[in-house]
């Protein structure tokens, strides 16, 4: 390892680790009692509001009815005053533009009172409506620069909060961003939009099957947030690091991940530590974080909430993101969400678990203990598998980026091929069903462990599978190919969305069947599975997806295998996807197509900032070290020859070759950069896929190389080794 005084400020670090803070004592103060102290949720509101307003609020959020704007005061009132308790000075709007990440504009509450003093005062106009300036966010040409209004709508179905930070506590609030013409620039709003469109269909369904109670229905969703940890001397010590989120440079250590020694391992000081904090923060927040554990990785780690509705869970998911940063942080450590930081070993993923339900009927993705005589069951099942094969080109743009491009379709994430994995025993229920007979209904398993002072164990009907893009995972199902780093907002739209189209196909179906013969509902939910699974099956796939052999079955099924986001985001604005989010009133074409234009871009963007940045590193910090190697080398073979010893130049040589190599592959990416004339949108990300990136490769090829000749006290990178085992 380098004498780097990086290396030596972290070791330093960690050997001399303090707790930040001292762990809180939960025998005197109950993880109970902490969780959603910070937020404006419904008992704070029963308590502070009049009983008319409280119920006409959750009204809004329990059944979906229109806001009554005439509370709005009373309810701004009650929101300040409970959040100036809590030591807030200023109110934000808190929204969710198309770069993905969270924006927020602070207000004070101080208003003067003409008499040289100041009140407190926040209105119900205020709290309904914010007009943050909207012409530097990405809009794909839906507004031009110098139209710049935009506002900000409360969403009163996500509760206001309050953000403490070491410095102040803010009162956040939710909201929707739109333009002035009222189209979509954010995460939220097609969210929203989506979660009614389901809503609609699964009630359709639901009354059918005879349900005449059916409350409101929306999406589920649990983000498993995968991240890495590195000590923030070393991050600051990486520009790739520092500017691009992952390592543009770095040779494989001697040991990586192969003993898998670190999953599920025991969790170091510091990073405990880290989480704990983490918690407590998440806690007060009311986000239901339920697991932590070390990754596969070394340096990787993951926090799993409980999951929840999937627009509370949105926000949730992005204050997770926000509030492991900034602890981890006062640790010490840089929090890494890139999906691939690092080259050789695992990468993040973001496994979204996704289903649907209500307070009255449960969750409707619950197979319950005979699948097979669960009509209700088979039929939303069957049209989850229809939506994924019909539409499976545009769930994998919703997930395509140039950071998860790095992470999909290797054996340690799941293929770019969207494929749905069910388990061996509801695979049986469908193909039985599919033939017409009855599946027989299995016994609940136990397993013999062999060991008298262990109990026995109840065995599941399944398996799971590891390599499945789209798992079904006992009551949902599991969406592996979300990245790290991204909104769950665009994989939510388009799973509910498509699932309500198909739910709306099957039920139109049925009625029809329903309104010949009001008793051939059971034989027509047999026909129709049977016609989606003859009609949609390929998708389905239970073996492992990793293999080679997969690669050739999916393609002779007609299966799409979309590598990359230049291949992957065209899908997103063909005319069948257009009309699908246009019928649903999820998205408009213009808002679709300014969608597309905007992930093609940053798909642009950050290649071009990467390859820039090689170019940079590799010209001012790589081969630097390479050349002052190259002297002491050249010059101890001199010396050596001038005292007449015998001396070996193929050290020398080796080196000079592989510096030369690096130098005319720097020059080549250089010229590449500088030749690029593309101006569309998908030219461009092609030209950037197919030519920059390995271009860019060719480069680290050689810089790699040059890291395992170099003395190590020469290369001032900090290096695979140092960065994923200081901890």
């Amino acid at each position: 390892m380098s004498g780097i005084k990086a290396r030596l400020d972290a070791i330093s670090a960690v050997t001399n680790y303090a707790p930040v803070e001292k762990p809180l004592d939960f025998s005197k103060s109950a993880a109970t009692e902490l969780f959603g102290c910070n937020v404006f949720n419904s008992s704070v509101m029963k308590a502070r509001l009049p009983k008319a307003v409280y119920k006409s609020v959750m009204k809004t959020i329990e059944s979906g009815q229109r806001l009554d704007p005439s509370i709005a005061d009373v309810v701004a009132s009650a929101m300040k005053d409970w959040a100036i308790e809590k030591g807030a000075t200023h109110f934000t709007h808190v929204f969710y533009p198309l770069t993905g990440l969270t924006a927020e504009k602070h207000d004070s509450f101080l208003t003067p009172d003409d008499k040289g003093g100041a009140m407190a005062e926040f209105s119900g106009q205020t709290l309904i409506q914010g007009e943050p300036d909207a012409s530097s966010f990405p809009n794909g040409g839906i507004r031009a620069t110098f139209e710049a209004r935009g506002y900000t709508a409360w969403e009163v179905t996500s509760p206001a909060y309050i953000l403490e930070t070491p410095t102040g506590a803010t009162l956040c609030i939710p909201t929707a961003f739109i333009s002035w013409t009222g189209e979509a620039l954010d995460k939220k709003t097609p969210l929203l939009r989506a979660q009614q469109a389901l809503n609609i269909q699964v009630q359709r369904a639901l009354k059918l099957f005879g349900h005449e109670e059916i409350a409101k229905v929306s999406a589920s969703a649990g983000a498993e947030q995968e991240y890495f940890l590195v000590d923030r001397h070393f991050f600051f010590s990486r520009p790739d690091l520092l500017h691009c989120g992952r390592t543009l440079f770095g040779a494989k250590p001697p040991k990586g991940q192969e003993f898998d020694d670190h999953y599920f391992g025991v969790i170091p000081e510091r990073v405990m530590g880290f989480m704990l904090e983490a918690e407590r923060e998440l806690y007060k927040l009311g986000i239901p974080v339920k697991t932590r554990h070390n990754e596969v990785a070394p340096g990787q780690f993951e926090i799993a909430p409980i999951y929840e509705s999937a627009n509370l869970a949105h926000d949730h998911q992005q204050l997770i993101m926000g509030v492991l940063k900034r602890v981890a942080k006062r640790h010490g450590m840089a929090c890494l969400l890139h999906e691939k930081p690092f080259a050789g070993i695992n990468g993040s993923g973001k496994h979204l678990n996704f289903s649907f339900g209500n307070a009255t009927q449960g969750n409707l993705l619950d197979p319950g203990d005979t699948p097979s005589k669960n009509a209700q069951f088979l039929v939303f099942c069957t049209a989850v598998i229809r939506a994924v094969s019909k539409y499976a080109p545009l769930l994998r743009s919703v997930v395509a980026t140039a950071s998860n491009d790095h992470r999909l379709g290797a054996n340690e994430a799941p293929p770019a091929i969207m494929s749905i994995f069910l388990g061996e025993e509801l695979a049986e229920v469908f193909e039985q069903v599919k033939k017409g007979a009855t599946a027989a209904v299995r016994d609940k398993e136990t397993l013999t462990v062999g060991v008298d002072t262990l109990p026995p164990l109840p065995r599941d009907t399944g398996d799971r599978n590891r390599t499945s893009p789209f798992a079904f995972t006992q009551n949902r199902f599991e969406f592996r190919a979300v990245g790290s780093s991204q909104s769950i907002s665009g994989p939510t739209v388009a799973l509910s969305t498509i699932v309500a189209e198909s739910i709306d196909y099957i039920v139109t179906k049925l009625e029809a069947a329903v309104a010949k013969d009001p008793a051939s509902l059971n034989k027509a939910v047999q026909t129709i599975i049977k016609e989606v699974l003859d009609e949609h099956g390929q998708v389905i796939f239970n073996g492992d997806g990793y293999s080679e052999e997969w690669q050739e079955e999916a393609a002779r099924r007609g299966l799409a295998n979309l590598r990359t986001t230049a291949d992957a985001l065209p899908a997103m604005n063909t005319p069948e996807v257009a009309e699908l989010f246009e019928k649903y009133q999820v998205l408009s074409k213009r808002e679709l197509d300014s969608r597309a234009e905007i992930y093609l871009e940053q798909y642009s963007l950050a290649i071009q900032v990467e390859a820039n940045l090689v170019v940079k590193m590799a010209k001012t910090v790589i081969y630097p070290a390479a050349v002052k190697y190259q002297k002491m080398l050249a010059e101890t073979c001199v010396a050596l020859k001038t005292i007449g010893l015998e001396y070996q130049t193929r050290g020398l040589e080796e080196l000079t070759a592989t510096r030369r190599a690096l130098q005319n592959a720097v020059e080549d990416l250089k010229a590449l950069l500088a030749a690029k004339e593309e101006t569309d949108p998908v030219a461009e990300a092609r030209f950037y896929c197919d030519k920059v990136l390995p271009a860019m490769l060719e480069v680290r090829k050689y810089a790699d190389e040059l890291e395992g000749i170099v003395d190590d006290s020469l290369w001032a990178l900090p290096s695979y080794q140092e960065m994923l085992f200081i901890k």
